[in-house]
């Protein structure tokens, strides 16, 4: 099942000047993380901190930490609040957070759900030593054999993950194993590229360029990007054993161009995490993969902005939320072939 978010399928633009364009003012918070020093063996790349993983082109630096904290914030007032939409009732035992960036997510989780245990699991120690304790983070690599014992969570989440998985059939397959019975999995993605609401953008629009150089430079590393966008990630929860699958799209803006009180303060802040973030996403890739020059790239970032900052395009981006379920143990052996002679 896959439907647009019902609450805005189409924005609904404001009364907007040409010079328009946003004044919005940085949000920073810091990061403290000291899980384990032996860890901290980091690659400096053109003033950023990356992990060792060379397959890997997300920084993990402080600049980093605040672009994904800042994502969790805008996203939760998209979700009116919500930190998961699977039809999970009551408080589940316990949760895994794959991918878990600075944490965030986690500790949010943990701190409204006080009978959890929520885990989290990353490649890097970004998260703050200072956390509820019926949460805890591991630093491994969720794409390896998990040693948790099967049908083990009740609820399985993961946020910001396009281009991470080698084998994303594999990896579902792995959360199925360990999803207790009746309990859900849930993945909530961004695309890649941005879109006009307001007209058809030409071909050699920043957008398309910006896209046609990032995702072929992340699938060159092994790890392909848009698997929401493309049905992908649906199939694999499919292939996996997940039943009852929802994919809901979000359209979000970027920038403060929208009439609804809160789709302005929305696209205001994602306008900021998108500029701010921006060289975050494509620093590695466009240089180091993709084999673009250190001013080409500038020259792009720069016209990404001026693109963000021109109201009259309305940008927007498609956001996925899939979940899906997986079946009790009676509905298996219900919809198990019969035996042949």
């Amino acid at each position: 099942m896959c439907a647009d978010n019902p609450n805005n399928p189409n924005i609904r633009p404001d009364d907007i000047e040409a010079d328009d364009h946003s004044d919005i003012s940085s949000i920073h918070t810091a990061s403290t993380a000291s899980l384990s020093e032996s860890i901290r063996e980091y690659r400096q790349i053109h003033g950023r901190t990356f992990t060792q993983r060379t397959e890997y082109w997300g920084p993990n630096d402080e600049r980093a930490s605040e672009s994904l904290d800042f994502n969790h914030f805008w996203m939760t007032d998209l979700f009116d609040g919500k930190l998961f939409h699977a039809p999970i009732e009551g408080s589940p035992q316990r949760v895994l957070d794959m991918g878990c960036g600075t944490g965030i997510w986690s500790i949010d989780m943990a701190d409204t759900h006080p009978s959890t245990e929520v885990t989290g699991v990353d490649l890097s120690p970004i998260q703050p030593s200072w956390v509820p304790p019926n949460c805890k983070f591991v630093i491994d690599d969720f794409e390896q054999e998990w040693t948790w014992p099967d049908n083990h969570f009740d609820f399985i989440f993961g946020r910001n993950l396009e281009a991470c998985f080698a084998d994303l059939p594999s990896t579902m397959k792995e959360a199925f194993k360990h999803t207790k019975p009746g309990g859900y999995i849930e993945m909530v993605e961004t695309d890649s590229r941005c879109w006009s609401q307001a007209k058809e953008l030409p071909e050699d629009h920043i957008y398309t360029r910006w896209h046609d150089a990032a995702i072929p430079a992340a699938n060159s590393l092994g790890k392909p990007g848009e698997n929401a966008a493309r049905g992908k990630l649906d199939e694999a929860m499919l292939e996996a054993g997940y039943v009852d699958l929802v994919h809901l799209k979000y359209k979000v803006p970027v920038g403060g161009w929208g009439a609804d009180p809160k789709l302005r303060r929305i696209g205001h802040c994602v306008q900021q995490w998108a500029e701010e973030g921006m060289e975050g996403f494509g620093l590695y890739l466009l240089k180091e993969i993709a084999g673009l020059s250190y001013a080409e790239i500038q020259v792009m970032f720069a016209e990404h902005r001026a693109a963000y900052r021109d109201y009259k395009l309305q940008s927007f981006f498609w956001l996925h939320v899939v979940y899906a379920r997986k079946p009790e143990s009676s509905e298996e052996t219900e919809t198990a072939p019969a035996p042949t002679d």
